[in-house]
């Protein structure tokens, strides 16, 4: 079959990368993609948040298939659009993606689906804000309502730090959500959704804050791995059936049943599993561990999820290996990275054993790669254990230089050497 991925980013890559390797796709192709696709795949410059341009550029490929990637194509309909045009679409309709669009949606979704999660109201002023500050107390927890390209959330013991993110949410014209913080680490699953059935994926974790030991601000993520030895062998059933299947139940009942895939962001609490929040897409970089391990080939898997037959797949296959993905980021990222940037030493990185090179935040400048985002790409390392895997996609990064660049040393350390994991504040999305 012949598949187009929306989206420029680092899971964009990944994507792109695993549907390469299945056997059953024939081609692929990418809109808008970014430097690193661009050498994989065919690109298209088109706004991938068009629904008529993107369903224009569908039918012209002959496209099978349709992988949303970001959220943001999915907030303005896209995958509605494909639909109405008989395109199978992989990613669910602005409707469905509400539970990752709206918080507040998705904490009245659970609650009518019994979900764990975290206690939280709603707040559209300063003074309600700080009347749900000093309910819940420090560390104090605020959620910006919409979608925040995975940096609208603040975690802190600072209470004026905490109103002034509500106010600047206000300001922004939008409403915050206000919640009791979780203590423990935390967990990402992915889960496949045909509206009907639920498939897991292999559980991650990221790293969200920019700096080693989770110091500074939280960014978009800067780095994960897979798997998670540390995690309770029945943590991925109890996800299932406490929390993914209630709710894909709950938005079919509601009319909008959700077919894609559901991010379900994790902490385990001392009080047992709570629901931090859901992500109607694949995270980021989470994805480029995870699909770094998967066997199965992903085509098939995608087009059942779009098809409503998720339910007539065989289970999915997964290598033994341990994935650790390191992500290099610009110059003052999160804030305003300094961008255009040549990135060197990309192909004496692919050629560590055992590691490969995802972009995110790329482009070509009259030939080279700059950089052109706050992520600008990611290492991956594979190894037979997750030490190994630490150690592969260091040395690969090691070769690439970027001026300015920032990368964590500490990805996955905790669990390689201890196998136990170090979480920082529960509350930072994907």
């Amino acid at each position: 079959m012949k598949v187009l991925v929306l989206g420029p980013g680092g899971r964009e890559h990944a994507l792109v990368r695993a549907l390469l390797a299945d056997p059953f796709v024939r081609e692929v192709h990418a809109a808008p993609g970014n430097a690193g696709i661009a050498e994989d795949v065919p690109t298209h410059a088109i706004d991938a948040n068009d629904p008529a341009a993107v369903t224009a550029l569908a039918r012209t490929l002959g496209a099978d298939l349709v992988v949303i990637g970001p959220e943001a194509p999915l907030a303005a309909g896209v995958a509605d659009a494909l639909i109405d045009a008989g395109i199978p679409v992989f990613g669910p309709t602005r409707a469905a993606a509400q539970l990752e669009a709206s918080k507040a949606f998705a904490k009245q979704v659970m609650a009518a689906a019994g979900v764990p999660t975290a206690m939280a109201r709603v707040a559209a002023t300063d003074e309600e804000a700080s009347e749900a500050l000093c309910t819940f107390g420090a560390p104090y927890v605020v959620k910006d309502d919409g979608l925040a390209a995975g940096k609208g959330v603040v975690v802190t013991d600072d209470l004026d730090a905490a109103r002034a993110h509500a106010s600047a949410c206000f300001s922004a014209g939008g409403t915050v959500v206000v919640e009791e913080y979780l203590d423990g680490p935390e967990v990402s699953l992915f889960v496949l959704s045909d509206g009907r059935t639920v498939v897991p994926l292999a559980p991650a974790q990221d790293f969200k804050r920019i700096h080693d030991g989770d110091q500074g601000p939280n960014t978009g993520g800067m780095g994960a791995y897979s798997p998670l030895e540390w995690v309770p062998a029945t943590l991925v059933e109890e996800v299932l059936s406490r929390v993914a299947q209630p709710v894909i139940d709950e938005m079919a009942h509601r009319g909008t049943p959700f077919a894609g895939v559901l991010y379900v962001g994790l902490a385990l609490t001392s009080r047992g599993l709570r629901v931090i929040e859901f992500n109607a897409r694949f995270g980021d970089p989470e994805t480029q561990a995870v699909l770094a391990r998967l066997t199965t080939p992903l085509g098939g898997v995608l087009l059942a999820a779009a098809k409503g037959t998720l339910d007539q797949i065989d289970p999915l296959m997964w290598s033994p290996q341990a994935a650790v993905a390191v992500v290099l980021a610009s110059e003052n990222y999160p804030d305003t990275p300094v961008t255009g940037r040549r990135v060197r030493g990309l192909k004496k990185a692919a050629r560590v054993d055992g590691a490969h090179v995802l972009h995110a935040g790329t482009r070509l400048d009259d030939g080279k790669v700059v950089s052109a985002g706050g992520r600008v790409l990611a290492v991956v390392g594979l190894g037979d254990s997750l030490e190994d895997a630490r150690v592969t996609a260091y040395e690969g990064l090691s070769r690439i230089e970027l001026e300015g660049g920032q990368a964590r040393t500490d990805i996955a350390l905790a669990a390689a050497r201890t196998g136990v994991a170090v979480g920082g504040p529960a509350g930072a999305p994907a």
